[in-house]
């Protein structure tokens, strides 16, 4: 039979000057942006095409569901990168849990989507293959911006966000062309900020 021992030491709050008030507690997207390598690896090139595959991931899957035929990604002339599919869109409608967006509410709230139960009828997909990944919302919070247009509904909505947060309340109704595109800027950075 196997055994295992501990020690630990003890000592008065005082003397180690290690209590309580020591412990952080990150919360929203603050975790990512303080510890980016714990979410994708590096800040390296590897760590941006990382973030670039997770919305490509998102794309795919909306192929594999049957919901998208085109998937479109551009690197642009200063550096940014843009994705777009004609797939569904990610829903726009006010998501119960967080009283906004569905579609702030992925960018912004880790572990938040339409893929973690698949084996109910109350998820948005049955087959993925982004769940291996950190989610859209880790990207948006590693980038310098984030651009989103959805087409759901007969309407065209967007939503910019600077470094994770939202640059203004709400998702604004606009016009434009018929694709979902997600536009990010080169973003593997993560400034360490707290």
């Amino acid at each position: 039979s196997a055994s295992t021992s501990a020690s630990t030491s003890t000592s008065k709050e005082g003397k180690s000057g290690y209590g309580a008030d020591q412990i952080t507690v990150l919360e929203g997207l603050d975790p990512v942006r303080k510890r980016p390598g714990m979410y994708i690896g590096s800040t390296g090139p590897d760590g941006l095409h990382h973030l670039v595959w997770e919305v490509i991931d998102n794309s795919v899957d909306e192929a594999l569901a049957g919901h998208a035929k085109i998937i479109t990604t551009t690197i642009n002339n200063d550096g940014s990168c843009t994705i777009t599919d004609d797939g569904r869109g990610i829903p726009t409608d006010i998501q119960s849990q967080t009283g906004k967006s569905a579609l702030e509410t992925v960018l912004t709230v880790l572990h938040a989507g339409g893929k973690f139960d698949n084996d109910s009828n109350n998820s948005g997909y049955k087959v993925s293959g982004g769940l291996h990944g950190v989610g859209i919302s880790v990207v948006n919070a590693l980038s310098e911006f984030v651009y989103v247009k959805v087409h759901r509904d007969s309407k065209e909505y967007a939503m910019r966000f600077e470094r994770g947060r939202p640059v203004e309340e709400g998702l604004q109704v606009v016009e434009g062309v018929k694709a979902n595109v997600v536009h990010n800027l080169n973003s593997a950075n993560g400034d360490q900020e707290g």
